[in-house]
């Protein structure tokens, strides 16, 4: 049995990531919560910094190995653990996976994060209102992107992104549609993405890494 051990937040949308591909995998771990608000964030201690000097969540141990950033932790998990397969057979779907998961993590979920959101709250003194429609602004140029690309020509018959079982396309796709509710975005727009969420949340393993479904899960007031 492998000894895995992950700092996680309920609320993060790496780290929910994360969640999902261990599930998939029936890997059996240990979360070490990391509140990313409470105290002025729980990831600025020098106890975290030691193990991941970003302060980011997620960081995942294995034994002797420390792997940071969620994309890195699910290519490690796939060599490490490759069964079931995280990424589709051929190439050119791989190729294609990889590229909508870097869509999500590279393009979308940085210009949003806790940091950002932070940083023009206090730095370039924005409102609430204002710092939602930067959210919103980019969340639709993101996923108008995806739904046009999955949905290209109407071929998309797929249950997930890609064939009849998830990859690391729908393992970032679905925390980045639960995040653009949880800030009021229209997604009626994106059938298409939709569609896959519906389908991967019939899945135990995308349902139990849930934010609702973890043991620091808190409650909005």
């Amino acid at each position: 049995m492998s000894d895995l051990t992950l700092y996680t937040y309920f609320r993060s949308t790496a780290a929910y990531r994360v969640r999902i591909a261990l599930n998939l995998k029936q890997l059996d771990y240990i979360p070490h919560t990391i509140h990313l608000v409470r105290d002025g964030g729980e990831q600025h201690s020098t106890q975290y910094r030691d193990i991941n000097p970003q302060g980011l969540v997620p960081t995942l141990i294995d034994g002797d190995t420390t792997v940071t950033q969620s994309l890195a932790i699910i290519e490690y998990l796939e060599e490490r653990f490759p069964s079931p397969p995280l990424l589709p057979r051929t190439p050119g779907l791989r190729a294609q996976a990889r590229a909508i998961a870097q869509q999500i993590c590279c393009d979308i979920h940085p210009l949003n994060n806790l940091r950002v959101l932070n940083y023009l709250r206090t730095e370039m003194q924005q409102d609430e209102s204002s710092r939602h429609r930067w959210y919103q602004h980019w969340i639709t140029e993101g996923l108008a992107a995806l739904e046009q690309w999955l949905a290209r020509d109407g071929k998309h018959q797929s249950r997930y992104c890609f064939g009849d079982t998830p990859t690391v396309a729908d393992l970032c796709l679905i925390p980045q549609l639960y995040n653009a509710r949880r800030f009021s975005c229209d997604t009626s727009n994106y059938p298409t993405l939709l569609k896959i969420d519906q389908h991967c949340m019939t899945l135990t393993a995308f349902q139990q890494a849930s934010p609702e479904q973890q043991p620091d899960y808190d409650p909005p007031a």
